[in-house]
């Protein structure tokens, strides 16, 4: 079995011990780098090209979430899940509009962060219960659905709605009895219908979060 390879961006040095050597003892895991600063990780991570990027949010210089949008920019087939002790809602969605894909507090158990990790690279979003509470709060709360959702297809629409549950693209086809290929092509139409570039813009718009659109995959 191929193994995910993993780059992780943390300043705490004694965390990122300890994560490195939980990550190492995986089997299904590769680390290929290790970083302490946003800096370093612009520079590094697109030579050594990780499947997924476990990413801090507060760094000394240059923050998470501005590292997160530029290599998600750079990189369209990165999958980032934040690593973090941050969770107000602020933060969320600024690591989400920057195209993170996941959220997942610390100190949690190591196989939940490797289930975790392959659920992000599976296409998956994966998020702590209490970050995943405030998320589906924040979408509750009443908001006009943009004029551009009216102009999709009934089946779009429940793409769509596949997306927004943080479904991979094969269960949403499974669930819809269409391909993995064809639930790609309804995604590049909805894009464009959207005018959108990423899962995150697409889910703030079907959600109805006017202005939530930011950079990303």
């Amino acid at each position: 079995m191929t193994k995910i390879r993993i780059a992780l961006v943390e300043d705490d040095r004694g965390t990122r011990e300890i994560l490195e050597s939980l990550l190492r003892g995986d089997s299904g895991v590769e680390m290929v780098g290790i970083h302490g600063t946003g800096e370093e990780a612009l520079e590094r991570v697109p030579l050594e090209r990780p499947d997924v990027l476990l990413m801090d949010i507060r760094l000394p210089g240059i923050g998470g979430v501005e590292v997160v949008s530029r290599l998600c920019r750079a990189m369209p087939g990165l999958s980032v899940l934040m690593l973090t002790t941050y969770e107000d809602a602020q933060t969320i969605f600024e690591a989400l509009r920057a195209g993170a894909r996941g959220y997942l507090l610390k100190n949690r158990p190591v196989q939940e962060l490797i289930e975790a990790i392959r659920e992000v690279h599976a296409g998956g979003a994966p998020m702590s219960m209490r970050v995943a509470r405030k998320v589906v709060a924040y979408f509750q709360e009443p908001r006009p659905a943009p004029p551009e959702m009216e102009s999709l297809s009934d089946r779009e629409a429940q793409v769509l709605s596949g997306l927004a549950q943080g479904r991979p693209y094969k269960d949403i086809g499974a669930g819809l009895g269409i391909s993995e290929n064809t639930v790609r092509t309804y995604i590049r139409r909805i894009y464009e219908k959207l005018q959108v570039n990423s899962r995150t813009e697409a889910v703030a718009k079907f959600m109805g979060k006017r202005g939530a659109a930011g950079t990303g995959r």
